[in-house]
């Protein structure tokens, strides 16, 4: 393997957000297809590193090592078998095999693992000539695979991410419901913010919406702060994410000037918050404050509130969910300079707040079915 070879790859994504990673790639200059969950592209092992350091909605980067059609176990072993596995896998490759199959004829998940395990192992065998009765000790680094099949349509995949690109290390403690960090960035990328622009989250919990729109203002890349696990693999050179990390850095602008604010009832999830903004460096670029809702007032002009309500998806915490709705619609009234979003997963979510939403658009928080309600501002 060289730093050259081209390799065919994905960049998975929450359902509703893959054409947000797909804009992300081409604005890295990246060519890609859009598909459901995912987004294609092809590059380098540069690629691999520059789209896991930027890429701020998706989930992971991963290699496509084969793709083909299997209708029988014989022919899910022996396409498996074909693929050149030693070019990916050191004799002491921790290779575990991951797997899901929909509407395939082939639709035990299990033995399409086990199927796929024990062709690569065979593989294996015979280019590091180990013999059968010798087991892998599997002690190396960690090369997580994936065997998905769809509509009898295989794809095996390799994960260069390692944990999700959703855990940019700055997230000390969470709240109760917290919103995933590409999920947060997501909601940002969906509204008209511009870093000259107010930006508040009035009811932001662990400060998740703030940070990201922090690290959009300052254009710092969210996985600069992590590593990744091809980064353990022996065939990529280290000098390569090095580079990308000094782009990164070189790309950074630590002087923009941001008016981000965020607000929570809660003390305890302030404190939380600002913590969270002192670990990723951000503490200076937002302001947290401690306030209730209902209390919320400001001069400014042209803002973006971004917001993600507790949904009352517990019982006997509808109605409050529901009162801080409407108290959004009555604090909120007056600012028609202000875009407002807010997501949350009720439906009826306009009768509380007092007006239709200038649009909507579906998305998944987790599991969770939610609305994007946006507000725009009048022009």
């Amino acid at each position: 393997m060289k730093d050259n070879l081209h390799f065919n790859l994905i960049a998975t994504a929450a359902s509703g957000l893959e054409a947000l990673t797909g804009k992300e790639l081409r604005n890295l200059g990246i060519d890609c297809q859009v598909e459901n969950g995912r987004a294609r592209f092809e590059g380098t092992i540069e690629t691999i590193a520059q789209t896991n350091l930027w890429l701020r909605t998706a989930d992971r980067v991963k290699i496509v090592v084969g793709e083909f059609d299997a209708y029988s176990f014989d022919e899910l072993f022996e396409k498996v078998k074909a693929l050149p596995w030693e070019e990916y896998l050191p004799l002491d490759a921790a290779f575990p095999v991951a797997g899901k199959s929909i509407k395939s004829k082939l639709y035990s998940t299990p033995d399409c693992q086990a199927i796929t395990k024990k062709a690569i192992v065979e593989r294996m065998r015979s280019f590091y000539h180990r013999p059968q009765n010798l087991p892998f000790t599997e002690t190396g680094a960690l090369y997580k695979l994936e065997v998905i099949l769809r509509k009898d349509h295989v794809m095996v995949l390799l994960d260069t991410t390692g944990s999700s690109l959703f855990k940019r290390g700055y997230r000390l403690e969470k709240g109760g419901a917290p919103l995933k960090e590409n999920m947060a960035a997501a909601l940002i990328k969906l509204t008209n913010w511009y870093n000259d622009k107010p930006f508040v989250d009035p009811v932001c919990g662990s400060g998740t919406l703030c940070i990201e729109a922090a690290l959009i203002g300052h254009q710092m890349a969210p996985g600069f702060n992590r590593d990744f696990a091809c980064e353990q693999w022996e065939w990529v050179p280290s000098e390569i994410f090095e580079r990308v990390r000094n782009k990164a850095e070189e790309i950074a602008d630590y002087d923009a000037e941001l008016d981000i604010t965020g607000y929570d009832i809660n003390g305890e999830m302030i404190d939380i918050a600002r913590a969270n903004a002192d670990e990723i460096g951000l503490g200076d670029s937002i302001t947290f404050k401690q306030q209730a809702l209902k209390d919320f007032r400001t001069e400014k002009e042209n803002g973006v509130i971004v917001a993600n309500p507790p949904y009352g998806e517990r019982l006997g915490e509808e109605n409050s969910a529901q009162k801080l709705y409407e108290e959004m619609g009555d604090v909120f009234k007056p600012l028609t300079t202000w875009s407002k979003y807010i997501l949350t997963s009720d439906l009826a979510f306009e009768d509380y707040y007092g007006q239709k939403a200038t649009k909507k658009r579906k998305l998944y928080n987790g599991t969770i079915r939610t609305d994007l309600f946006q507000y725009w501002a009048k022009r």
